[in-house]
Order: structure tokens, then sequence, then C-alpha cells
């Protein structure tokens, strides 16, 4: 194996190293097999060595040496290396010691460990020298166990901080836990101690933290230092600190200050006035008043109070004569003050507020001002008013609340109206106020008293009483309408704001006293509650809508009348006449049809009927016409009026030979409701139209043709885009037709030019010289395409020109004749004999042909 490890080796550097190094190599080669050397190998390999668990970096594991082959060849730097170990690892590494001793040490790079990782690592030390020459031995190494102290582990290891809240119970307050590297099965108990006893603190052998007094923060003990190990059962050991800080709480309740619990302010004090000053202290905050925040429990929206100072303020009108103040004005609010805005210590206290009455409302009532109609035969002592139930006083007590009434005062009224008993506010009838007294129809019978009422107490607020007191008459007489019913009439055509009619109605009393009018019950439609509208002062009946007679054409309303006293109603009826507002409908509205060329004149047109409905006319007064479409005048109705069903019938026969040249028509039938038998004997009636378009198409000469005795018509089956795959002759048709167009084009461009170049040689130059033949062509076409189109639109002469020269066509051979003043020419012999073509219009003079020709115009 050396030899050929060797020989591979130099077939290898053949190529890269001088010819006297090869040789050199070769006879040392030689020299040592023969003379029985030794090959390059390891020395004190293969080999077994142990190393403890998390062994530092660079401990030494084995040594071992390599013995050079005969050759001397040095060791390639770099070799020895440990290669494919088995598991795969990166923890160890071959060091060198001298250029033939070794040694195997750890890298550092991985942790070993004999818990969770390989116990046993098979490396394999590979050598080489510099020819080439190499050898592979391994190395077995064994990790050993080595006890390990116990670890913590997470934010334990780095030391921890704990929270306890003061005045908490004795008791637990945290599990130390940590774990013994060589107990991967965790059975083995750990010990726990705390390396700094305290008297508040003790830990359990399973770690568990206990406090063992209540903690108090305010006692100056705001947190602790302890020192915590674990021991395992080989008595190593592992320590972590822990902070416990204590919490402060909230623990104290504040206490008020403020002595006094009852106040007394007056009503209507300004909103915001300071009524009381709530204050507090609180044990855990000493110094700090600010922390407390006052607040009111009691539901009152009376007072506020400013939750840092405590101090209450109104915040609502305190009316003591409103509302539940009237009834109870002592308010009891309780203050709550707490030193934390919520789940913190609080107190309370009951506090009293007492608003007093004060006489701030004047004696009035709930009407100032008073009408009293009066019948004129009333009687003496009759009680007009008692203001005493109109007049109060809002003050809650006496004396604010008591007042009185003045004398009546005014023009003619101490005569007719007194006050009894003196300032009780009853006002009564003492005089005369007979209607027909002439007295009294002077003054208007309209009599205005005053009477003041006054408070009792300061400051004797006043307020004037106004009384009016009307004498009326008696009322003798009904109110009623001037028919006992009405009827009207309106044409359905009418528009909105129409005047239907007048209702009135009148009472006999004096004086007359306004009616005021309203519909009480109908006219009601389907779209509409009402279609009328009444003015409820003059009793006109107006359309809010127009009305249709199809729909209803009879209304019935009830009119009310009333003037305050009496109250009468009456039937109105309102007849809708019926106008001619409907458009005949016709079905079918649409229709196409059919027809050959040779029908028979009169035939009714494939059993054609058209039937027609109006709502509003009768079945005899429809009149049909044929607008548009009806060129000439080959379709007609029958019968064209008096009926509302007609036949389009055939009233002349078609002339496609010199008559007729429209296969297509399309008619626009009018039907018109306007017939002299619809029984309409006024000349202005209206009239409507309505509509229906047919399409008619006539077939020349159908090629199948189905005749039925009955009825006579004439059916031709039309096909019409229907193509099929085995209709082979529709394509092979299409193409010997786009064949026949393209030969069709193509002699139309070639008569087109000869046209055009005969046209080219008949013009003259300008100084009207014959045509000379020139190279085989003529040079008068010497001017280009565009010149030719712009010389042939000039004005052309007539064909009886006198011709004086003949000449020969070179491209033809023919003979033709010119005129050698004007230019124009005619072919002379068979040529001479062309149809006579119609003379050319003015828009169309200057083409060349038989009938003209050019005329020089010098260009």
């Amino acid at each position: 194996m050396w030899t050929r490890r060797l020989d591979e080796d130099l077939s290898g550097r053949t190529h890269r190293e001088p010819s006297s190094m090869q040789g050199a190599v070769i006879v040392l080669v030689l020299l040592g097999i023969t003379s029985g050397g030794a090959a390059l190998h390891l020395i004190h390999l293969p080999a077994t060595r142990s190393v403890a668990e998390d062994a530092p970096p660079a401990t030494l594991v084995h040594k071992f040496s390599v013995n050079l082959s005969v050759s001397l060849s040095p060791v390639i730097l770099g070799f020895p290396m440990v290669i494919n170990p088995r598991p795969f690892t990166e923890a160890f590494k071959v060091n060198s010691l001298s250029a033939t001793n070794f040694e195997v040490v750890t890298t550092g790079k991985e942790q070993l460990d004999f818990e969770t990782g390989p116990k046993i690592f098979d490396l394999q030390i590979y050598v080489k020298d510099d020819v080439g020459v190499t050898d592979v031995q391994v190395l077995t190494v064994q990790v050993t166990d080595v006890n390990e102290p116990p670890q913590f582990q997470g934010s334990l290891a780095q030391g921890l901080n704990l929270y306890v809240i003061e005045r908490t119970n004795p008791g637990f307050i945290y599990q130390v836990e940590a774990f013994d590297p060589e107990d991967t099965s965790q059975n083995i108990p750990l010990g726990y101690f705390l390396i700094s006893p305290s008297k508040n603190f003790r830990m359990s052998a399973n770690g568990t933290l206990f406090s063992t007094t209540e903690l108090d923060f305010e006692a100056g003990h705001k947190s602790f230092n302890l020192l915590v190990g674990v021991r395992d059962s080989g008595d190593l050991e592992a320590s972590t600190a822990l902070q416990v800080t204590i919490v402060n709480i909230n623990d104290e309740i504040p206490r008020f200050t403020s002595p006094r619990r009852v106040y007394s302010i007056p009503e209507e004090v300004p909103l915001g006035t300071m009524v009381a000053n709530i204050t507090a202290v609180d044990p855990d905050d000493e110094g700090f008043p600010g922390h407390l925040l006052y607040s009111i429990s009691t539901t009152s929206s009376y007072f506020m109070v400013d939750q840092l100072t405590g101090t209450i303020q109104v915040a609502q009108r305190l009316d003591r004569d409103a509302g539940e103040l009237r009834q109870n004005p002592i308010i009891s609010l309780e203050v709550v003050v707490r030193d934390r805005p919520s789940g913190g210590q609080e107190n309370r206290m009951q506090i009293t507020i007492i608003v007093e009455d004060i006489n701030d409302n004047p004696a009035t009532c709930r009407k100032l001002t008073f009408s009293i109609m009066l019948p004129e035969r009333a009687a003496n002592e009759t009680l007009l008013l008692d203001l005493s139930k109109f007049c109060f006083d809002d003050d809650s007590e006496a004396p604010n609340n008591k007042f009185n009434f003045t004398t009546p005062s005014g023009v003619g009224s101490s005569r007719r109206f007194s006050q009894h008993p003196a300032g009780s506010g009853r006002i009564v009838l003492i005089g005369d106020l007979d209607y027909e007294n002439p007295s009294n129809l002077a003054a208007g019978n309209k009599y205005s008293v005053i009477i003041q009422v006054q408070d009792a107490a300061p400051p004797y607020y006043k307020n004037n009483i106004y009384i009016s007191i009307l004498t009326s008459p008696e009322n003798e007489f009904p109110l009623i309408f001037e028919r006992p019913s009405y009827v009207f009439d309106v044409p359905e055509r009418r528009p909105a704001r129409t005047q239907v009619g007048q209702v009135r109605a009148t009472d006999a009393d004096f004086p007359q006293s306004p009616v005021v009018y309203s519909i009480s019950k109908g006219g009601a439609s389907l779209q509409y509650p009402n279609i009328f509208w009444i003015n409820p002062k003059t009793g006109e009946l107006q359309l809010i809508t127009k009305a249709d007679h199809e729909t209803t054409p009879v209304y019935i309303l009830t009119v009310e009348a009333s003037n305050g006293e009496d109250r009468n109603s009456v039937t109105v009826t309102v007849n809708i006449i019926g106008e001619n507002d409907e458009k005949p409908i016709c079905t079918p509205n649409f229709y196409f049809m059919a027809i050959p060329v040779d029908l028979k004149v009169g035939t009714n047109i494939q059993n054609f009927k058209l039937t027609c409905t109006d709502l509003d006319s009768s079945p005899r007064s429809f009149r049909y016409s044929i607008g548009s479409g009806n060129i000439n005048n080959h379709f007609a109705f029958s019968p064209n009026a008096g009926s509302n069903i007609t036949r389009l019938l055939l009233a002349s026969r078609f002339d496609y030979s010199s008559l007729d040249t429209v296969w297509d028509y399309k008619l626009l039938v009018y039907v018109t409701d306007d017939n002299l038998l619809s029984g309409r004997t006024k000349a202005e009636a209206l009239v409507e139209t309505g509509t229906v378009t047919l399409s008619v198409k006539v077939v020349p000469h159908p090629a199948t043709i189905i005749t039925t005795p009955r009825p006579r018509i004439t059916y031709q089956i039309l096909r019409e885009n229907i193509y099929s795959s085995s209709a082979w002759y529709v394509p092979f048709t299409i193409t010997l037709g786009s064949i026949a167009l393209v030969g069709l084009l193509g002699s139309l461009m070639v008569l087109l030019a000869k046209a055009v170049y005969r046209h080219c040689t008949s013009t003259t130059r300008k100084d009207k010289k014959p045509l000379t033949k020139k190279g085989g062509m003529y040079s008068a076409c010497s001017h280009d395409m565009k010149s030719m189109k712009r010389e042939a639109m000039v004005e052309s002469i007539q064909m009886n020109s006198v011709f004086d020269g003949e000449a020969i066509d070179p491209v033809t051979g023919e003979i033709y004749e010119f005129n050698s003043k004007t230019g124009a020419r005619k072919w002379k012999g068979p040529l001479t004999q062309l149809p006579n073509w119609p003379e050319p219009n003015a828009q169309h003079r200057g083409i060349a042909g038989e009938a003209s020709v050019p005329k020089h115009t010098g260009k």
C-alpha cells in the first residue's frame, strides 16, 4: 500500500518537480526498500485516553510521535490532523510540539458534557509527509464525569428583585429553583438556605422563601437584601442574590379637619358662590395635601366640590320657591375624601346646607290679560272673574307669599263693575250692559278695567291686570248655507288650482262673525288623499291636482262651516266631465309581413287584423290612416273608420316594371279617435292619436310557394343566413364570384388607362401645333396626370363642331377628325356609331368622350 501511494504521489508530482529531484527520491526509496527501512507511521497510536467534562481549552488529551520514512521527508505543514471524528465534533485538535512530536488538546469550541453529550469520541489522526506518504490511526477519547456545583437558571442566576406589598400576612413569597448538572432526572434533592439570616424571612430546605413578620413600609423598612445558597449531595454550593422590595400601599384613612357641619345660605345666590371649605389630612402623606381628592357621593345638582381643595360651591340656581327646594329647603351632602383616584383609602362626612327664603317673586297671575264676553242680558251681581284663582306668589313662606288686589279702575267701569268683597279679586257686574242701549253702543260695548295685584311684604312688588269686557248679542239665529246642496261640474283636463265652485254660509245675528270653511269628508282618489281644497275664508273650492274621469267620475264632499258659535255642513257633488285624453291602444303594435309580388288586390294581407281600445272613446270612434311608408298607396285598411277592428288590404297591385322601386315597406299607421260616428257633436272636441308600425316585405316570384285554399293567401318560405358545413357550393360560389369580380375590376382598369391615354393625346399645345410623333409617342402628353386632371375640368364644346383635318391614332390605327382651332376631335369610321349619351351637366363638363372634347387651355 505504501508503495502504491508513493507511486501515485510521485506520478502526480512528475509535472511539478525537476527530474533530478525525482531521481533522488526514487533512489532513496529504492535504497529504503532494499535495506529493509521503515515507512512513515504514527507512534503511540492507536490509543485510548480520558478527558474530564467541561475541560477548559488547550487541555492535553494525548501525546504521540511520527516516525518518518526512510526518505526522511518531513510532515507537511498542517498535518497530523483530526479527520472524520465519530460522532462529529470540533472539540479536539492536534498541536505540533516538534517536527515529529505532537499532542491532541481540547479546542473549547464545544463543551464536553458527560450528562448531555457523547461520552466517547473516535478521532482519526491522519499524517502525510512531503512525498505523499500517509498514515491513519485512531485515538479513542472517553469523557469522564466531574461533580459540578448546582446552578441557578435565567435571571435568577444574575440576581432577582422581588416585590412584597406592605401589611401582607406572613407567608409564601417566592420559590427558588436550581438544578444539578449531574442529576438529569432531577431526582436528587438540593438543599437551600439563607447565607445572610434575617428575622423577617426564612427559607425552607426545598427553596421556598417565607416572610415571618408583617412588613410595614412606614416603619422604615423599604427593602431587604438576601443571599440565597444551594448545596448538592457532594457539598458543592452556589449562591444568588435576592432583593425584596416593600411596596407601599395606602393603608391609612384620611381624617377631616373641618369642625363645622351645618351651613345656611339665602336663595338665588350667584353661581360659583363658596358655601363651605372642607379640609382633611392623610397620615400616609403628611405634608402633601394635594394628594387628597374630594367628591360628593350624594346625588345633588345644586352644589359641586373642587376635588383638589375641598371647596363646595353653588353649581345650580337655588330657587327656594320651586322644585324640591320648595318642599324641603334642607340639603344633606356626603363629602368623600380619598387619597388616590381609585382603590385608595377614603373617609366620609355629612354636612347640611339650609336654603333660606327671600321675597324675590312679585305677586302675579297665570294670565295678566283677560277678555270676557258677556251676553247683553247678563244679570247684576253676575261674577265675571275671580282673580284669586289665577294669581299667586311663588315665594314659599309668609309673609313673602301674601298679596291683595286694588279697586277696579277704567273709563266707564266704575258704575258697571266692582270688587266684592274689597281686595278679594272677585269682579262682579253692577250696571247695565244691554246691547240695544244707545249709550252702550256709543262705547262700542267694550270696557277696559285695570286692577293691581300687590305683595304684602317689602319691597311690595306690583303687577297690572288688564280685563277687557265685551258685550255680545245673544245667539238667536243659526248658521245656514245659501243652498241645501251644491252641484259643480269640472272637465277632467283642467289643471290644478282650477276653481270648481263656491259655497257660502251666513248667520243672521249681529254683528256678523267670520265663517271658516273646511272639507270634512270625501274627495279622496287612488293617488291622493284629497284632490280638492277649499279656501277657509271664502268657501271657494279648487282642484289640488287634475281629476281623472275614467278613475272616479263623481266626488261627493261634505263641506263644514263654523263661525265659532254655530256649525253646519252641506253636501257638494262634483261631476268630473270626461274628455278625450286617452290615446287609442292597438294590438299588435308592431308586425312584420311578407307578401308575394303578384298578390291579388283586395286580399287581407296574411289575415292581419288590428284590434284597438280606448278608455274614453267608444269602439265606433276610431279612424285609421297610413302615414309615411305607403308609397304609391298600395295598402289600405278596411274599414277605415267606425270600428275598433280593421284589416290591412292590398289596395293596388305592384308594378316594378315602371312604377314601383321599393320592396320593403315600413307603414306608420295612425289610429285617431275622432270618427264622426263617436257621437261627438262639438267641433272643438279633443282628439288623441295612437300609432302602429307595420313592416311589409314584397317577395318577387318566390322559389317555393305554399298555397292553401282557405284562406287564399300566398306564403313564401325564405331562408336567410343559413349555412351548413355540407353546403360545399357556398364557398365555391363565393370564390368563383370573387375571381369574376377581380377580373371585372382588371378589365375596367385597362379600359380606364386606354381612355386616359386617348384623352392625353387629344390635348393641344399653347401654339396649337398638330400632333407630331416623337419616339413612338405624342409630345402632347408631356404634362403629368395632375395637369391632365386640371385641364379636364374646363368648358366643353358640342359634337357638331366643324372638323377640318384628319389623323391616324398611333395606338389603335384608327382615323379621327379634328378641328384645328378648337382641338375637338371625333373618330371616323365604325367608332362614329356610338350611342347617343345624354348631354353632361355643368358639374360633369369636360369629361373626355364622344360628346365633347377638352378645350385647349394653353397650359
